[in-house]
């Protein structure tokens, strides 16, 4: 009878062991991915059209939190400015930069030179509250939506200048729709 119940209960503990490990690892993993979407990168809903044709209403972003955002990025403006939600733009200018726009013919100029700006649904035709040029103020990005004439950026003085701690991340990839996933570019 020793015998047998020594034996079971090597068998129970072997078992308990294996479960415990898995757990384990289980919790590991849970706290591991916690940390990295409390640090490094966040899932950010685009809400609205002014990222067409690049990011479409209702598509999911992953961005890098740590990323220091540089021109040509699209970036997650937090919702606490003075704007009131989130945004979701292309960074234009950054700090000492000069922003002119020719709204006749729809350039946009950084520093006199005129960008090349494949991303764009069409040239920036729309006027909104900021006169041009604009010097950006440092610690400061001129951030403008790639549907230009749909898009509420810092040509509105809702908007302005973003100051760089108002920035979450930059984007790095979009994850949903799932048969869109890639680069968000």
């Amino acid at each position: 009878m020793g015998a047998a119940f020594d034996e079971s209960f090597k068998k129970r503990y072997r078992r308990n062991k294996e479960a415990l490990e898995w757990y384990d690892a289980l919790a590991m993993a849970v706290a591991v991915i916690a940390i990295v979407f409390t640090f490094f990168v966040r899932i950010v809903k685009v809400d609205g059209h002014s990222m067409d044709p690049t990011l479409f209403n209702g598509e999911r972003i992953l961005i890098n939190l740590m990323k220091q955002p540089d021109y040509g990025d699209i970036v997650v403006v937090d919702g606490y400015t003075s704007y009131g939600k989130p945004l979701v733009k292309r960074v234009i200018g950054k700090g000492g930069d000069t922003i002119d726009i020719d709204f006749a013919a729809g350039i946009v100029y950084r520093n006199g030179v005129a960008l090349d700006e494949p991303y764009t649904a069409e040239p920036t035709y729309l006027y909104e509250s900021v006169d041009f040029p604009i010097t950006v103020p440092d610690g400061c990005l001129f951030v403008m939506g790639d549907n230009r004439n749909n898009s509420t950026d810092s040509r509105d003085s809702r908007v302005g200048c973003v100051d760089e701690r108002d920035i979450m991340g930059a984007a790095m990839l979009r994850v949903l729709p799932f048969g869109k996933i890639g680069a968000a570019e």
